[in-house]
């Protein structure tokens, strides 16, 4: 069987496990959105608990990962993808059937525990079913296609929930989770992710590119949690709050009405609705013969430019332009940095590596919520919040730039010692 035959025969199972995903998504996204409106309706008492439950679930996660990583060594892919199913079902029913903090800190740490399985597998996936010729391109599928879960939960969330209520629509997204059981059970094989290991042991040649590799792991997971830390605990969390503070609960557009809810689900729907192509492509201009850093330090910069713009009180078609610029950075990003990861895990063990990077990641999209929503009560609080993440954008890219450079004066130092 030639390479692309073998790298097609891997590419279905992605694409099952990235579905799956996104339909048990659909709960946890439209939160994002309506939650911050609409925490009077879950039977919340302040909007700082807003806050406490958009970041619990992360924060539950840092102790599960390594506790999810382990027994991803014991037990099958489709025991675990199951298990995630079944836990993220339950808790969204239940953010229909509950009210009042202490439960919904509950759900929320379940869902935290439903994700690891999720994330965890799902990365181990395709890194195990890639090569690095075709990663970037694979990251970019499986990001794009799950984060379809993102797309409907958002908009559909926006649009339906102040029409029939929160609790209505969290009890509809908890049934349709409990779709992806089928295909986990029809397409999903038996055996565990530790048998692949011998089909993808790496022969090092130089002991020099192992060195970088060890100190590239500590850059990466640091980078992962930069990410996550402003895009999805930070940028996700807080734009219909930004909204309703500039231009109002309601606002118009085009002519027409909506809440700053459904507003902000659209914008955020929308990145979803490219991410599969858009991803993808990004990830494969990253497999080329220049490698992924010089994309990756470029996004960064983009990313340094827009992200601050959002803290402006602009009129709302520019508001809205800068946020397409901020979410396309943001695709080109996550894309990238995971595929690093993916390369780097492939040198080690690849279910141990990526449950740190799991970690590092949400530690960072766990803590953006619960910064963000105090910082604002601050005057100017938007604006700290925002030019700081515009900061870190920056000495982001400042660090791998550095980097770059530096292994590309190695490299060259390396082939003139060969030669002479």
């Amino acid at each position: 069987m030639s390479a692309s035959n073998k790298e097609e025969s891997k590419t279905p199972i992605i694409v099952i496990v990235a579905l799956v995903t996104a339909i048990s998504l659909l709960g946890d996204s439209m939160l994002y959105i309506v939650l911050p409106l609409y925490w009077k309706e879950a039977g919340l008492d302040s909007i700082w608990q807003v806050g406490i439950l958009l970041s619990i679930n992360r924060f539950i996660r840092l102790p599960f990962n390594p506790l999810v990583g382990w027994l991803y060594n014991k037990i099958t892919l489709k025991t675990g993808l199951i298990i995630a199913i079944i836990l993220g079902s339950i808790t969204t029913l239940g953010y229909g059937l509950f009210t009042g903090f202490i439960a919904w800190i509950i759900l929320r740490s379940v869902w935290g525990i439903a994700w690891s399985f999720f994330r965890i597998g799902g990365l181990s996936v395709v890194a195990f079913n890639t090569e690095e010729n075709n990663r970037g391109k694979s990251i970019g599928l499986y990001n794009g296609l799950h984060r379809l879960g993102s797309l409907f939960g958002m908009l559909i969330g926006g649009l339906l929930v102040p029409i029939l209520g929160l609790s209505a629509v969290s009890i509809i997204f908890g049934c349709l989770t409990l779709l992806g059981l089928p295909l986990i059970l029809l397409y999903v094989k038996t055996n565990s992710l530790m048998e692949n290991k011998q089909d993808y042991k790496v022969v090092i040649v130089k002991e020099r590119i192992v060195d970088r590799l060890k100190q590239g792991r500590g850059m990466i997971i640091f980078t992962g949690f930069c990410i996550t830390l402003l895009i999805q605990g930070i940028f996700i969390s807080t734009l219909s709050s930004v909204i309703e503070h500039f231009h109002g609960e309601r606002v118009t557009l085009f002519g027409s009405v909506i809440s700053a809810s459904f507003l902000a689900g659209i914008l955020l729907s929308v990145r979803w609705l490219w991410e599969p192509f858009l991803g993808a492509k990004f990830g494969v201009w990253s497999d080329g013969v220049k490698g992924r850093v010089p994309v990756l330090v470029l996004s960064l910069l983009f990313a340094s430019l827009t992200f601050g713009s959002i803290s402006y009180d602009l009129p709302l078609v520019l508001m809205i332009f800068f946020t397409f610029l901020v979410m396309i950075a943001a695709t080109s990003l996550t894309t990238i940095v995971d595929a690093i990861a993916l390369d780097l895990s492939k040198n080690t063990n690849v279910v141990s590596f990526l449950t740190t990077y799991t970690v590092a990641q949400d530690l960072g999209a766990s803590v953006g919520p619960f910064i963000s929503f105090m910082v604002f009560g601050l005057t100017n609080g938007i604006s700290y919040v925002y030019w700081g993440g515009a900061g870190m954008f920056l000495m982001l890219a400042i660090l791998w730039s550095k980097s770059y450079r530096r292994e590309r004066r190695n490299t060259t130092s390396f082939l003139f010692g060969k030669l002479s």
